[in-house]
């Protein structure tokens, strides 16, 4: 009778490989040139530290494919790049598949809905993008719209039925809005081109409510969020109410002012101000979070799917500057990047209420800013 030794191995190896799959968080540091991949431990609320992949220097914004195969990772030192990597669903390696030319140094980079396209949005250049995503997942060089902006886009995101974009233009303080044909990747204005946000607001990140029907947009300038409608046949954006994420009493910080550059032997402006990054949504709707990080805090909303009206829940302190924040496909756990922290931050996500409790973080690299999470499992 054959031994069934061999069997028993390969069956006991294939469940602990199938073991490994799970919730996988990567955290891209500017200043290390890596990006940090982590496994998120839903039954201890524990961040395990996984590896540490090359990048390239000043490696910051990425973004998913959103079959959760592929990581994209946008490289801000020249040449400017974009670096694809495979994601093994077992385990959360990052396998590098290739680099890819990008037109400008990208602060925001996002996909389509379908996987097929890169969107890219210039700080710098001034410019939004469009560059094809290969059948195997890989984002190519070949540039198939560069459309001029205003001063400062600071991102780029398809709305859930992949017909529209919109840009948060922070230095000409509006929101652009574009038809997007999923053809041929082109990018056309819808009616003025913009909606306007509050002068001085400065909008920043944006997130659309999962049903589609709104988009909220953090002003960075005025740490508030401003609810915007979508007209579902047009895309054509209507503001509706901004509410203060950024409490005044408590933190003191000036509205309304831009971070100047510095010139040769200027003093550094040192006035404290509203400095907010980052916004997301959870995947029922019902929950919206933001960052600033003069004041290195998390705010909470609660959303009302319906009308999209956000109501403040709370403020709490966590990781020092904190410039990204991810939430995991199930609405459970949110992680949160400080660019001055020694740790990356896990906090769980209480369904009911929404309030934010951290339960473990572990080491960060330098200039931790940008944070995706894939579910696997």
């Amino acid at each position: 009778m054959p031994s069934l030794k061999p069997l028993a191995l390969a069956i006991s190896a294939s469940i602990g490989l199938a073991a490994q799959a799970g919730t996988f968080a990567y955290v891209s540091n500017a200043e290390d040139g890596t990006i940090s991949s982590y496994r998120i431990d839903g039954a201890s609320g524990a961040l395990q530290p996984l590896a540490t992949t090359p990048a390239g220097k000043l490696v910051m914004p990425l973004a998913l494919s959103p079959n959760g195969r592929h990581l994209y990772a946008s490289v801000r030192s020249q040449p400017y790049s974009v670096v694809s990597y495979r994601i093994d669903a077992r385990t959360g390696a990052l396998d590098r598949l290739a680099t890819a030319s990008l037109p400008e140094s990208m602060a925001y980079i996002s996909t389509d809905r379908s996987g097929k396209y890169l969107f890219g949005a210039s700080f710098g250049g001034d410019v939004v993008s469009v560059n094809p995503i290969g059948p195997h997942g890989v984002a190519q060089g070949e540039t198939l719209e560069l459309v001029k902006t205003g001063r400062h886009a600071h991102s780029i995101m398809v709305d859930p039925t992949n017909r529209f974009v919109y840009v948060g233009n922070l230095g000409v303080h509006r929101v652009l809005q574009f038809a997007f044909d999923d053809h041929s990747g082109a990018l056309a204005p819808i009616g003025a081109g913009f909606a306007p946000a509050e002068q001085g607001a400065g909008p920043r990140h944006s997130a659309p409510a999962p049903n589609g029907n709104f988009l909220y947009v953090l002003n960075e300038l005025f740490g508030t969020v401003t609810t915007y409608a979508i007209d579902r046949k047009t895309g054509a954006l209507s503001a509706k109410a901004s509410v203060d994420g950024v409490p005044a009493a408590r933190y003191k910080l000036e509205k309304g002012l831009i971070r100047p550059p510095l010139g040769q032997g200027e003093k550094v402006d040192d006035t404290p101000r509203i400095w907010a990054a980052d916004i997301k949504v959870s995947p029922d709707g019902r929950f919206v979070f933001t960052t600033e990080r003069t004041s290195s805090t998390v705010t909470s909303y609660r959303a009302d799917p319906a009308s999209g009206a956000l109501s403040y829940l709370a403020t709490i302190e966590v990781e020092k500057q904190p410039r990204g924040i991810a939430i995991d496909p199930r609405g459970r756990w949110l992680v949160v990047a400080g660019e001055k922290s020694p740790e990356v931050g896990l906090y769980a996500i209480d369904p009911q209420s929404g309030a934010l409790k951290r339960t473990g973080g572990a080491p960060a690299g330098k200039g931790a800013n940008w944070v995706e999470i894939v579910d696997t499992e």
